[in-house]
């Protein structure tokens, strides 16, 4: 058993999950490995077991089936060798608004948003007690861009953006580091799930290329992480901006220019 925290990582089977649990037993970290796949799963504990020496346990789980979600929250919550969770389990969901059904629609928010939640709120209690550990939450740059057309996938990504980012303010001075990584496109099998070719595209990043880069930012500590974008200040600037606002919202009244002329 490794001294380091184990790490759970959701979503584990295939794609930016995998790689995060190469990259942590790399690092000698015991992983426990949830998707739904067990096969896969099975497959790769195997392997990472073989090459790294670390002990890996599987959780088969469907993370939008309320029973299996609650079992991982139950391992969160006792489990005091977890001391990092990878919050990567997610779907996507192509197309307009007005052809999604309202099912589509309710299984996206369940996966990308509720599950989310509910394992971060099921870890955090622990770590802030203990005063350590982190947890990692994969958002999307579409959450930032209603351009791009995506817009139930989007909405949910700006929802773990903003839930990271408050479970930052929250958490930091406590001992928890929280960290949102906000990928682009990916070459992930999200793709295929959602009926698109990713072979298609253009301005794909491989997955590992995106792992390495977001756990560059995980040891640097950074509360937001995105790993396409070339200038730093960018982001720097949108955050200036945004909290330049704040000061501005506390009024007793309607600003000058929502008043009827006189």
């Amino acid at each position: 058993m490794s001294s380091k925290p184990t790490v759970l990582v959701t979503g584990a089977s295939s794609g930016i999950g995998t790689v995060y649990a190469e990259r942590f037993a790399s690092r000698g970290h015991d992983l426990v490995l949830v998707a739904r796949d067990a096969t896969r799963l099975d497959r790769i504990a195997e392997r990472l077991r073989r090459e790294t020496g670390v002990a890996v346990d599987v959780v088969q789980a469907d993370l939008t089936n309320s029973a299996d979600l609650a079992s991982v929250e139950t391992r969160l919550r006792e489990d005091g060798r977890i001391g990092i969770l990878i919050n990567n389990a997610g779907a996507a969901l192509l197309g307009s608004f007005v052809d999604q059904t309202p099912q589509r629609m309710a299984d996206l928010i369940g996966l990308n948003v509720t599950a989310l939640t509910r394992l971060a709120g099921a870890v955090a209690p622990r770590l802030a007690a203990s005063g350590e550990g982190a947890i990692v939450n994969i958002a999307s740059v579409v959450g930032l861009a209603p351009e791009f057309g995506m817009t139930v996938y989007g909405a949910t990504k700006a929802f773990v953006l903003y839930l990271s980012q408050g479970l930052h303010l929250e958490l930091a001075p406590r001992g928890v580091y929280v960290q949102a990584v906000l990928p682009a496109a990916t070459r992930t099998e999200i793709w295929q799930r959602s009926g698109a070719d990713v072979n298609t595209m253009s301005g794909v990043m491989e997955t590992g290329e995106l792992v390495d880069a977001a756990l560059l930012g995980f040891d640097r500590r950074e509360s937001v992480t995105i790993p396409p974008l070339p200038e730093a200040g960018q982001w720097d600037g949108y955050e200036a901006a945004r909290t330049a606002m704040l000061p501005n919202f506390a009024q007793d009244h309607a600003a000058e220019r929502y008043r009827p002329a006189a």
